[in-house]
């Protein structure tokens, strides 16, 4: 994999800061890099380097001066049209995102929109008429989704941070994959103005970055209270939790699986070796109800909430006569016909059920840690069995947003074969410092 230039935040402005370079000149090289790597499928749109150069701030004090960024294609980008992933689903927004009007405001720069899993239904970034985006470790694997797009450009050098959305595990399972960080904050911290929704009462903005600093910084500039966003919140005044002697909770080895993947399990512990090393200490909790829950989002009534948003476009574009039409996402979506109101009201009374038991499991433990994903696959085995496979991927994703949690996935360290894995950290809702800062200490030799 080759990257033309140290893209990190901290070095953009040490760079500008000592005069060694410039935001002009940066952009240059990224654009040079972007063509010399030659990978269509990572960009739905890509502005002309004219327009990028031409939204280069003059204030060089704002915090996020001259940092060039990508926004996943189901976020709005004002005058440029938003696809989430299907040509024919495309309208063009008068306005930007909330969170992508802050970036611009904060000095950033974005250079175009990402390619995704269609809808944002799919945590492998397979299923896209735009095609599959190389995996930069191999491109005979699976790049990781929805937000598949945002996290190849982040780890290949085209950008210093991406924008993604994470409802099932989307930013965090593409970053495990391609070896960079991916932050989910808490639901409402980030405002989902301007956001296409997949499942709204569960969906967040999500943050790649090259190193945990980047992604704290992001999100300090990307976060806030929206009032046009009905599902943005006020934070939370909670203090942080103390960076010493966590207790971090684990499965017990009935409850992890990794798929036949010795050599995923294998980095799995050699990570959590790290955190003891820390100071901080491991205790087995029952995982069974977060399983239970992370089954809830795909194989209850929440599915019905993406037909919700789609109902009308999906019945006017069946695949058979809109081949940009994904089969495998129209066929999980139409399954939200299947579930009733009464349904609705089992499977919320259910989920109050496990975030009660799961509660219990909070008691004993400050922070859950977890594989992102138990392993990966390769493109060829993704198109034989897509849905079970997509299935494995989100056994320690899917349960995190039910339970209103906040989880960042970072490096893990790459397996024999050469591909990366992903080590997730998750704790309660609004303690995204301390996550990043846990993570900043973590630093995996590759």
């Amino acid at each position: 994999m080759q990257v033309s230039q140290d893209l990190a935040i901290s070095h953009l402005r040490h760079l500008y800061q000592t005069g060694q370079s410039n935001p002009a000149q940066v952009l240059q090289s990224i654009y040079a890099h972007i063509a010399a790597y030659n990978d269509p499928a990572v960009w739905i749109y890509l502005a002309p380097l004219a327009d990028s150069l031409a939204l280069i701030s003059d204030r060089a004090d704002l915090p996020l001066w001259g940092i060039p960024f990508a926004i996943k294609d189901n976020l709005d980008w004002a005058g440029i049209p938003t696809t989430a992933g299907c040509p024919a689903f495309a309208y063009t927004p008068d306005r930007s995102a909330t969170v992508i009007e802050k970036l611009i405001a904060a000095g950033a720069i974005p250079i175009g929109k990402t390619n995704m899993d269609q809808f944002a239904t799919g945590l492998v970034g397979t299923r896209s008429p735009y095609g599959i985006c190389r995996n930069p470790y191999s491109d005979q694997y699976i790049p990781g989704g929805s937000s598949s797009g945002s996290g190849v450009a982040v780890a290949t050098g085209m950008v210093s941070f991406a924008l993604g959305t994470d409802t099932a595990g989307s930013g965090r399972v593409p970053a495990a994959f391609t070896n960079i960080v991916g932050l989910k904050p808490t639901k409402g911290h980030i405002s989902t103005q301007g956001l296409v929704p997949a499942v709204r009462t569960l969906d967040c903005v999500s943050i790649f970055a090259l190193n945990c600093h980047d992604a704290a910084a992001v999100l300090e500039i990307a976060g806030g209270y929206d009032a046009a966003d009905p599902f943005s919140r006020q934070s939370d005044p909670t203090p942080p939790k103390s960076l010493q002697n966590l207790r971090v909770g684990i499965p017990t080895a009935q409850h992890l699986n990794f798929f036949g993947n010795q050599d995923a399990e294998r980095l799995y512990y050699a990570g959590l070796e790290r955190l003891t090393s820390l100071g901080h200490h491991i205790v087995s909790i029952d995982f069974q109800p977060f399983a239970d829950t992370a089954q809830m989002l795909y194989g209850g009534p929440w599915v019905a909430e993406r037909l919700a948003i789609l109902r009308d476009f999906l019945a006017t574009h069946p695949p058979d006569q809109f081949p940009e039409v994904d089969p495998t996402v129209y066929e999980i979506i139409q399954g939200g016909d299947k579930y009733d109101a009464v349904s609705v009201f089992q499977a919320i009374y259910r989920l109050a059920d496990l975030q009660r038991e799961t509660a219990q499991q909070w008691q004993q433990m400050d922070i859950l840690a977890v594989p992102t994903t138990g392993t990966i696959y390769s493109i060829a085995e993704v198109q034989a069995s897509p849905l079970q496979l997509n299935s494995n991927l989100g056994l320690y994703t899917n349960f995190v947003n039910l339970l209103d949690l906040s989880a960042i996935s970072i490096p893990n360290g790459l397996q024999q074969n050469g591909l990366p894995a992903g080590l997730t950290l998750i704790t309660s809702a609004w303690q995204e410092s301390l996550l990043c800062q846990i993570g900043a200490l973590m630093p995996v030799a590759l």
